[in-house]
């Protein structure tokens, strides 16, 4: 009987045993990547390698730019400071002082005029017949007198003699007397007359501008006219009347009564543009009760006709100057619940608060009494980012006083 040798072959996977390889393929394969992550995550980095760690940089902060100037040593004037108008240093109204028509204007208006110089006139031919008049009645009572004296000389003559009585020269005296009284009265008609003539040529009374006419010609004026024919200032010189508190005024007196001149400046209304400079005249002999002021006054030669009357002015009043004083832009003073003070820039580069008191300062520099020594540099703009102990990084001013810094 024959026998079929068949070799053995490997028994064939099932579906579900491959399956069941990659399932677990898979899983060891999550297991790794998560542990990876895990000792990304939880391991320090550099520990395995401990040698070669490099040391911990902290980053570096840049300093805050700021713009900073040194303070300085100097004379700082004391100036009082007050608000002030223009006054013309007289001011006349100039009125006719005889009723009649006006038949000339010799002025432009605006024009400046001298003393002395003609201004108007009126029709003289009334007062020039008032002198003829006036001239006559003095012929005729000179005459008369004449006539009297001879008589009064005549019968003295025959009352030595007997011839006549006494009462007769007595009479004759007293004729004498009358006349000469007429001829008195004759003459006054006549300087009267001639007074009236002059008044009809209506001259300036002072030096000074003129300001718009008044009256025009052809026009009746009378001699109690309330406006007048025109009005003349006087602007060179010009006065200034300011205000100042009262609390101000005894430094004030007290240089006044010492022979000092104290000047004076004027500024426009802005308080930025010098017009004129003057010195100061004289202050008022009271104060003001309701606001606690004072009137001063000052005079300009106003020369360049900078002032004008009624003009508002910003005065200031240089009452004294303080040698050596430490000086600062305006723009490097701060104020804080403290009081006030200054960003110091340090040698490292860093700023220091410092507390200061002021003294008098101007519009552009404020003095230091104490808290701040001459050469120190300080801030003056960039303040408002920094605090105590704030790097800075220092750029240079062309200016002590950076634009637009605000006043003390």
């Amino acid at each position: 009987m024959q026998q079929t040798t068949q070799n053995a072959s490997p028994v064939p996977a099932t579906p579900r045993s491959a399956a069941r390889r990659r399932g677990w393929y898979s899983t060891l394969v999550g297991l790794a990547v998560v542990a990876a992550v895990a000792y990304w995550l939880f391991v320090p980095a550099g520990k395995e390698q401990p040698a070669a760690a490099e040391p911990v940089r902290k980053p570096t902060v840049p300093g805050v730019p700021v713009v900073a100037v040194a303070a300085r040593s100097g004379d700082m004037p004391v100036y009082l400071t007050g608000l002030g108008s223009v006054t013309a240093f007289n001011t006349v109204t100039v009125k006719s002082r005889v009723d009649g028509q006006l038949v000339r204007v010799a002025f432009k208006e605006g024009q400046f005029v001298h003393e002395g110089d003609l201004l108007a006139e009126i029709d003289p031919r009334p007062f020039e017949v008032q002198l003829n008049q006036a001239q006559g009645q003095l012929a005729r009572d000179m005459a008369q007198l004449k006539d009297a004296k001879t008589n009064l000389a005549r019968y003295r003559d025959l009352v030595r003699r007997e011839l006549i009585a006494q009462q007769q020269v007595d009479d004759q005296a007293a004729l004498v007397g009358q006349y000469e009284g007429a001829v008195k009265i004759d003459q006054a008609q006549i300087d009267n007359a001639k007074l009236q003539l002059t008044y009809c040529h209506i001259t300036a009374p002072i030096s000074g501008r003129v300001g718009l006419r008044l009256v025009d010609v052809g026009n009746i004026v009378h001699a109690n006219d309330q406006n007048g024919l025109l009005i003349i200032t006087q602007v060179q010189p010009i006065t200034v009347l300011f205000t100042m508190p009262e609390d101000d005024l005894p430094p004030i007196l007290h240089k006044l009564t010492a022979g000092e001149r104290l000047p004076v400046e004027a500024f426009d209304r802005a308080g930025q543009n010098k017009i004129a400079t003057g010195y100061l005249l004289t202050v008022d002999n009271q104060i003001d009760q309701t606001t606690g002021t004072s009137r001063l006054k000052a005079v300009f030669e106003n020369q360049d006709n900078a002032l004008f009357p009624n003009q508002f002015v910003n005065v200031r009043l240089l009452l004294d100057v303080r040698k050596d004083a430490v000086i600062v832009p305006v723009a490097a003073i701060q104020r804080g619940p403290q009081g006030t003070f200054v960003y110091v820039v340090k040698a490292d580069q860093t700023v220091e608060v410092r507390q200061v008191s002021l003294g008098p300062g101007t519009g552009s520099d404020a003095s230091i009494e104490s808290g701040l020594k001459p050469d120190e540099t300080v801030v003056v703009d960039g303040v408002d980012k920094l605090r105590a102990g704030s790097a800075v990084q220092v750029k240079s001013s062309d200016t002590n006083t950076p634009a637009g810094s605000p006043k003390v």
